[in-house]
């Protein structure tokens, strides 16, 4: 903030500060004494990088003898650096990095000079701060410090805290076993560096792998200290088998048992196939599945074991584990199963709590061993739904028991089935436990609405069917053969779509009118369940006739006036239309020759034209819908058919005309002067009248790009001083009007405007306006031709920068806005203005001020300080 305020001092200030220049023993030959206009870092900046180079930057070229770094120093403690100059620019390197957390200072002496002999005029200072260090760290590693059994074509990894530096990290990465270094590709990739050796390592080996501080991070840091980590790779030997269940000769082994086998290591899953691990009965293969997970491989039997049997499991030496060595040999182990247990309910038909069950469903119910049939009756075996006893066929058949009802099961009811302990196998031993389970019927689809609705009348000829389900259909089933859409006889081609619970079927040829039509859905549409329509379903409607169609209404009506600018223009027509013939080349609307965009739509009988942006006000619009529209038969209308109507007049007051002043970004009376900077004026002359080209000064540097420069005693173009008149006397005329604008009555304004949203309109004060605690927004409210006329009798003052600016919204344009001053104007430094200033004095525009309009002076001089825009409003 120091920094910022001590040039705008230099800067708003500058023929004081000029006049200084001479208090120094040198004889300066220009006006103007050498200045710091900026410095890097910023003066308080902070978390400044510790390998800084610190600049200056002067506001003409220098003596660079004088820069030297006796003149140009940093301290904090005292910083030893190599000092240069270029183009404006004094360079400070520190010889070594700057210290992490510290505060610094930059000094530059008055002994420095400008190239005619101007010193600086006072010791220039300003402050900064270093931030801290994050030094990058090794956060992972793959494989870990210490593992061991690792893989032999394992790929090594680092992972970093820190985006790192690719190639710094190949150079400093080395990977040994012993004193032989391991070859290998390496990559980098998120933050993750990756070695992949050249070939397999060795089997049984310690290895170490090491990254040095020569590894950076992307913005230089380097590892605190070396990162040292070793692992040892997986030995050859054969896996042992350290485990069996059940183990070798046991007896009474349960006839539900699995086959385990554990080992040593961690195992190859497709290694172990039914020719390498399987389980027999004599000669007689028991049919299971084999799972492999790390140490562990299990075989478990698809049914259970026979009762009081000897099995042999066969392990063959074709299992591997996951480096690829095989068990030394094959094994082979015995075990005996125990008495018969018990039967027990292995699965049921339905499942328990299924849903959705058809309605034709068979039960049955799968047991562990074979049942006595005289067991399971209608008494043991038990179907209900709620208290009522479900009557059917019971049948067993080995382990087997099937029911089949009598008749069909109920829609969405829920059924329990119960098995009691009276049911036993063939040894009389009964069930280990009665068994409940239920289940829920499935719901039959049905249509819950149609469209057109049945025998509907005058149904337009384009119309695409609707149907709705009662829940969702499976759309494979919804198909020409399950929809049927007829005229008499004849069936009529449709495209089928379904959506969510909806099927719309669309005749692909548009109907006849005055014929009626039936549309069936058979009992093959079907739900997600298979389910379909309990029985066929159809309906008909009758078309409508097919005389042409006309135009019932318009909005706006022909010849209205004083529209909303935010219209929608509509046609609503005596019938349904055919919706693709309406569209943007068959409904139009233009303002004289040229077309407005906009969006084009049905809603029923009526079309739409939506414009894309307001409607500009006082202006006559013209609506066309052309013949080629066409209703729902195919008939088009019998002729264009066109309206006009006239939007309300701009909101605000009849704006001054400005006539050959309106060419001119800025014209003045005395003087027009660019103090500083790089300003530009973009699209606009520049003129002076009555002063002379003399009195024209900055410009270089300033720009103008697409304009001219015009002085009242320039002798070319010829007639410019008459131009030159024309357009003070044009910007005197619309200056007076402005001041005298009465209509709308204008609205007392006093002092500060900032924070404040104004609509169009005039806006009036009897002494001065300032715009300072915030910005001044002027809202158009939609209307693109908005004026506002600000009437200041004394001066108009901008503060911007924090507050201040003019903000245009609802469509307002700055060339609409005119402030008529009764003194002179002053933009604040960097504010962001818009409009035309009509002043009888002078105009001053602050530092990096940018303007959206034209600085217009009656009698006094316009000034630019430093670095300021001017636009084409």
């Amino acid at each position: 903030m120091r920094l910022k305020t001590f040039f705008t001092i230099l800067l708003v200030g500058i023929s004081v500060f000029i006049a200084s220049c001479k208090k120094d023993m040198f004889k300066p030959v220009t006006n103007m004494c050498p200045l710091i206009i900026e410095t890097n870092p910023p003066d308080g900046a902070t978390g400044v990088p510790l390998n800084k180079v610190i600049t200056v930057t002067f506001n003409k070229e220098m003596d660079s003898a004088s820069i030297t770094d006796l003149s140009f120093l940093v301290s904090g403690s005292v910083v030893a650096g190599i000092v240069s100059y270029e183009n404006k620019v004094a360079t400070f390197t520190p010889v070594d990095p700057l210290l992490e957390n510290h505060t610094y200072v930059g000094y530059v002496k008055t002994i420095v000079k400008d190239y005619t002999g101007n010193h600086l005029q006072e010791e220039f200072s300003w402050t900064f701060s270093t931030g801290s260090v994050i030094n990058p760290l090794v956060i992972s590693t793959g494989p870990i410090n210490l593992e061991s059994d690792v893989p032999l074509n394992k790929t090594i990894s680092a992972s970093f805290s820190l985006p790192m530096n690719a190639g710094s990290i190949d150079s400093s990465f080395t990977l040994m076993q012993d004193m032989d270094r391991v070859v290998g590709v390496f990559s980098y990739y998120d933050n993750t560096a990756y070695f992949i050796p050249s070939s397999a390592l060795l089997p049984g080996k310690n290895y170490t792998a090491k990254i040095t501080t020569g590894a950076t991070s992307v913005d230089g840091q380097k590892l605190q200290s070396d990162y040292v980590w070793t692992f040892t790779t997986h030995s050859i030997d054969a896996p042992l088998i350290i485990e069996t269940n059940p183990e070798h000769k046991q007896i009474d082994v349960a006839l539900n048992t699995k086959i385990k086998v554990f080992f040593d290591v961690p195992m190859d899953p497709t290694s172990f196939t039914g020719a390498s691990f399987n389980l027999k009965n004599g000669i007689t293969a028991v049919s299971g599945l084999i799972s492999v997970s790390d140490n562990e491989a299990d075989f478990t039997p698809s049914i259970p074991l026979l009762p009081e049997t000897v099995y042999t499991v066969y392990l063959g030496s074709t299992v591997k584990n996951k480096v690829g060595v095989s068990i030394a040999k094959d094994t082979i182990w015995t075990f005996t199963t125990g008495v018969s247990t018990a039967p027990t309910l292995v699965s049921t038909i339905p499942l328990n709590n299924a849903i959705n069950v058809p309605l034709n469903q068979t039960i049955t119910a799968n047991f562990s061993g074979l049942l006595d049939p005289l067991t399971v009756t209608a008494s043991t075996f038990v179907v209900k739904q709620g208290t009522n006893i479900i009557s059917g066929a019971i049948t067993t058949v080995g382990k087997v028991v099937t029911f089949i009802p009598s008749s069909s099961l109920n829609e969405g009811m829920t059924y329990v089935v119960s098995i009691s302990k009276g049911v036993k196998d063939l040894s009389g031993v009964p069930l280990a436990n009665s068994y409940t389970w239920k289940f829920t019927a499935i719901t039959l689809p049905k249509i819950v609405s149609v469209d057109p609705l049945d025998l509907e009348q005058s149904v337009q000829l384009n119309k695409v069917i609707h149907v709705i389900f009662d829940m969702p259909m499976n759309p494979a089933t919804l198909t020409s053969s399950n929809v049927v859409l007829k005229q008499g006889s004849t069936v009529i081609p449709c495209t089928i779509v379904y959506s969510g619970n909806t099927m719309s079927v669309a005749p692909v040829n548009v109907l006849l009118g005055a014929q009626v039509y039936t549309v069936l859905v058979t009992t093959g549409a079907k739900n997600m369940a298979g389910a379909g329509l309990s029985s066929d379903y159809s309906w008909s409607f009758t078309t409508g006739n097919i005389s042409a169609p006309t135009i019932t209404s318009t909005s706006p009506l022909n010849n209205a006036t004083n529209v909303s600018l935010n219209s929608k223009v509509s046609a609503t027509f005596n019938e349904q239309m055919l919706g693709t013939s309406i569209s943007n080349t068959t409904f139009k609307l233009k303002l004289g020759t040229t077309a407005v965009s906009g969006s084009v739509y049905m809603v029923g009988n009526t079309a739409f034209f939506e414009p894309l942006v307001n409607l500009i006000s006082g202006k006559t619009y013209v609506a066309t819908v052309t013949k080629e529209v066409k209703n729902a038969a195919g008939i088009k209308l019998a002729n264009d058919y066109s309206w006009t109507f006239s939007t309300k007049k701009p909101l605000g007051p009849l704006a001054p005309t400005l006539n050959e002043v309106e060419a001119f970004g800025i014209i003045a009376g005395t003087a027009v002067s660019n103090n500083a900077g790089f300003s530009k004026i973009n699209n606009l002359d520049v003129g002076l009248y009555p002063g002379v080209r003399s009195s024209i000064t900055g410009f270089p540097p300033a720009v103008i790009v697409n304009g001219a420069i015009h002085a009242s005693d320039d002798l070319t173009p010829v007639g410019i001083a008459a131009l030159l008149l024309q357009a003070k006397t044009d910007l005197t005329t619309a200056y007076l009007f402005a001041e005298a604008a009465s209509t709308p009555a204008p609205a007392t304004v006093a002092g500060d405007q900032g924070g404040k949203t104004l609509a169009p309109g005039i806006y009036k004060t009897t002494s001065t306006l300032l715009i300072q605690n915030g910005d001044l927004t002027l809202d158009a409210q939609g209307d693109v031709n908005a004026v506002w006329i600000f009437q200041i009798a004394s001066t108009l003052t901008t503060v911007g920068g924090a507050g201040g600016d003019i903000i245009l919204s609802g469509g307002a344009q700055a060339k609409n806005i005119y402030w008529q001053v009764g003194s002179s104007a002053t933009l604040g430094g960097y504010t962001k203005f818009k409009g035309n200033i009509l002043a009888l004095t002078s105009i001053t525009m602050g530092v990096y001020s940018v303007a959206d309009g034209r600085m217009l002076a009656r009698n006094g001089a316009v000034s630019m300080v430093s670095t300021n825009t001017i636009n084409k409003p």
